[in-house]
């Protein structure tokens, strides 16, 4: 399995083939290089910026931890504190999927929807690109899972 420094070298050998105001078409091959490059540094990017912002909440925990003597603004603080270690727990399984999005990637099965094998729509990738299925299997999922739930 590659780290994701190895990953990133990849990038930066294939930077200069890509336009900064490149966007993916529904005209053009479906998953061409351009296109993978394009979904490549978009999760990369994302994935730098989930963990500068991690970094953030780390210092900002341990310059928080102060005696606040009023009950009610300790409280306030610590709803606060539980809130952010939420978020960033949120953002830790995001990290995760993109990091499975960037194997995909290397693997060759980026932009395939892992029901049907078919191709997600570059729509979809665009707006969530650690989508795993098309937009049709994503709603039959959801409505099993719903049919379940509900018995």
């Amino acid at each position: 399995m590659e780290d994701i420094s190895q990953v990133e070298g990849k990038q930066m050998k294939q930077e200069n083939f890509l336009p900064d105001d490149y966007r993916p078409a529904e005209d053009e091959p479906f998953m061409n290089d351009r296109q993978v490059e394009y979904f490549r540094r978009k999760l990369l990017t994302w994935r730098s910026e989930l963990l500068a912002g991690s970094r953030d909440t780390i210092e900002g925990l341990q310059d928080g931890t102060r005696n606040i003597p009023d009950v009610a603004d300790r409280a306030s603080e610590e709803t606060d504190r539980a809130l952010e270690l939420r978020t960033r727990d949120r953002q830790r399984k995001l990290v995760s999927k993109i990091d499975s999005a960037l194997r995909r990637i290397d693997e060759g099965e980026f932009g395939y929807c892992s029901v049907t094998g078919e191709p997600i729509s570059l729509k979809r990738l665009d707006a969530r690109p650690i989508a795993t299925m098309s937009l049709e299997a994503q709603e039959r999922h959801e409505r099993r899972e719903k049919v379940h739930r509900d018995d």
